[in-house]
């Protein structure tokens, strides 16, 4: 009876080996790859997973079959150029099969960013209206969820989801509004992919290759490293301190004494969000190669203080993205800071002015990058503006004319130069939208400076294609502001009905110039 007994267990045991090893053995697509997706239109698209090595995986989807062996435990294949609707379904057979009957085939978009992309659609400006107007099975969401890491990961988390109510008034605000005017213009499906984690620098973002090979960023590369090298030892001494600690207080009389409470462990620099390409690891390394049109990207609050290298960083992280997706210089669009804190009734200096310049000097220093300027939909109060409505759509125009080439005006104007005459400084822009015009009363938000380099209130007035401007204090002018604080009060648009971005002309010190992290 006993020998019987252990029979059964080993059989039982076995079979739940087996079980294991089949489990182990079947075809597994990214989680990207998967019911609901949407796959990026006219390109090469990738489609990956793991199996066992030497497994031959068979790809079938609209007409086209493709195969590859598994290798190192992954296989990977790509469509062909895929034509934009659905649904479709797609059969990926191996040891196993697997069918996908509601994918379609439109555009892809990574949405990312800080908490100002994380915000969610419900806690938006009336969200019940928009919510209940929300649901679109030609929108599809998946939100990357916040998963810091130490090295490049290759798998992710999440599913996608069909918009909706139940599922869009959690996604965020500003993505859902990119995506629905997106969709709306187009006629296509649309796939947004959220991976954002708000107060997070943009060196989280980026990788440490891409960190350690610019000079002047090097540094933050090289605290993240000594980090996580001297992390081990933090560890032992913590463990050696707590250990002293529990001796010591098992020879005193609690009843009779106030304890002190021992130490906490130190905090893992790899699990740290704030450490330089942790989330890049985590949150965008293992996203690629899924094929996507492009990014949007709201970021730049927790990087103000260092705004000057903000010049230098946002492009180094935007060419890293494009280099590692290998898709060339995809479409790479910038919200610009909103205004916040208390407006100042005098110029003055600001870092978050200067980190708006960082973000209008990228879109000057790298192809196909544009911004979205939402100087009216700032609080003074409050970080987190409600309108995420015109961020959106401002968003989607940007995409409508860089990844798509229509001849629509989809930029407020921009400064181009400085022509001085007497008293007066005249300045002409770019992207005039059919004509500058003042919303709302006079002209606002223009400062005026002589070679004192000391900036007064100025008068402006709009004439013909020009702004000029003069102030009765500075005789001879040499440099003009323009909204130049870090709430500005401005009003200069174009009749495309798309505001200015705040600029200055002047190329005087500014304050964050020799700001660096110090490492947290």
């Amino acid at each position: 009876m006993r020998q019987k007994t252990l029979s059964v267990c080993f059989l039982l045991a076995l079979n739940i080996c087996l079980q294991g090893q089949r489990s182990f053995a079947a075809v597994k697509p990214h989680a990207l790859i998967s019911e609901s997706m949407v796959l990026q239109e006219g390109m090469k698209v990738p489609i990956w997973g793991t199996a066992d090595d030497g497994e031959k995986v068979t790809i079938r989807f609209q007409g086209q079959e493709v195969s590859a062996t598994a290798k190192d435990g992954k296989w990977l294949v790509h469509l062909e150029e895929l034509k934009a609707g659905g649904p479709f379904e797609m059969t990926i057979a191996g040891s196993n099969t697997i069918h996908f009957k509601n994918v379609l085939v439109g555009e892809v978009w990574v949405c990312s960013g800080q908490s100002n992309m994380e915000f969610q659609l419900r806690s938006s400006a009336e969200p019940e209206k928009v919510i209940a107007e929300s649901k679109n099975p030609m929108i599809r969401l998946f939100t990357v969820p916040k998963t810091p890491a130490s090295a490049p990961q290759h798998r992710v988390q999440g599913k996608w989801q069909i918009c909706g109510p139940d599922t869009a008034a959690s996604f965020s605000a500003v993505a859902y509004f990119f995506g629905r005017d997106l969709q709306h213009a187009r006629h296509v499906p649309v796939g947004l992919i959220h991976t954002s984690w708000g107060g997070t620098p943009a060196e989280s973002w980026t990788s440490l290759p891409a960190l350690e090979a610019e000079s002047s960023l090097k540094y933050l590369a090289e605290q993240q490293i000594r980090a996580l090298g001297d992390y081990p030892q933090s560890i032992d001494k913590y463990i050696a301190d707590l250990t002293k600690y529990r001796q010591e207080i098992s020879q005193i009389d609690a009843t009779k004494h106030d304890l002190p409470s021992p130490a906490g462990p130190p905090a893992n620099p790899a699990r740290n969000a704030w450490g330089a390409s942790t989330l890049y690891n985590g949150m965008i390394a293992s996203l690629i190669p899924y094929a996507i049109r492009g990014a949007i990207w709201y970021q730049g609050e927790s990087n103000a203080g260092r705004a000057h290298e903000y010049r230098t960083l946002l492009p180094t992280m935007i060419k890293n993205w494009r280099t590692d997706w290998q898709q060339g210089d995809f479409p790479f669009l910038i919200v610009q800071l909103a205004p916040f804190t208390k407006i100042l009734p005098e110029p003055g200096e600001s870092d978050w002015a200067e980190l708006r310049e960082a973000q209008l000097h990228t879109t000057q220093v790298l192809p196909n990058v544009a911004q979205a300027v939402i100087t009216d939909v700032g609080s003074e109060g409050d970080i987190h503006p409600r309108w995420k409505e015109p961020v959106g759509s401002r968003l989607a125009l940007a995409a409508r004319a860089l990844a798509h080439g229509e001849k629509i005006e989809y930029s407020g104007p921009v400064y181009e130069s400085l022509h001085v005459e007497g008293s007066k400084a005249i300045l002409s822009f770019q992207h005039l939208g059919g004509g500058l015009v003042a919303k709302e009363g006079a002209l606002t938000g223009f400062t005026i400076a002589g070679a004192d380099r000391k900036f007064v209130k100025a008068d402006a007035d709009i004439h013909g294609d020009h702004v000029i401007v003069w102030s009765p204090k500075v005789e001879q002018p040499v440099a003009v502001r323009f909204g130049w604080a870090n709430y500005p009060v401005v009003n200069l648009w174009n009749k495309a009905g798309l505001p200015a971005t705040p600029f200055r002309t002047d190329d005087f010190p500014i304050v964050t110039e020799h700001h660096k992290r110090v490492n947290r």
